[in-house]
């Protein structure tokens, strides 16, 4: 028998990795580089599938993009996730 799936956890916190990067004219390959984290993992990030982030990884998005982490992670309204 093979187990149910996975309810998604929905924590409340919404990535706004597309927005930062649309606005600064910058795709997610670009970033990938300047970072040195894999695409996927970017992706993952960037969908809302993260379960966790490296501090590192976090400062290391935050100075390419030239943003603070408020402006990169969000609490959506209700908490229930975007």
């Amino acid at each position: 028998m093979t187990p149910p799936p996975a309810e998604e956890e929905e924590t409340g916190i919404h990535c706004r990795l597309d927005e930062l990067l649309a606005d600064r004219g910058m795709t997610l390959t670009e970033l990938s580089a300047r970072v040195g984290v894999s695409i996927v993992n970017l992706s993952v990030l960037k969908n809302d599938r993260a379960r966790a982030i490296r501090y590192s990884t976090l400062r290391a998005v935050c100075d390419a993009l030239e943003c603070e982490v408020g402006e990169l992670l969000v609490l959506t309204p209700g908490g229930n996730g975007p």
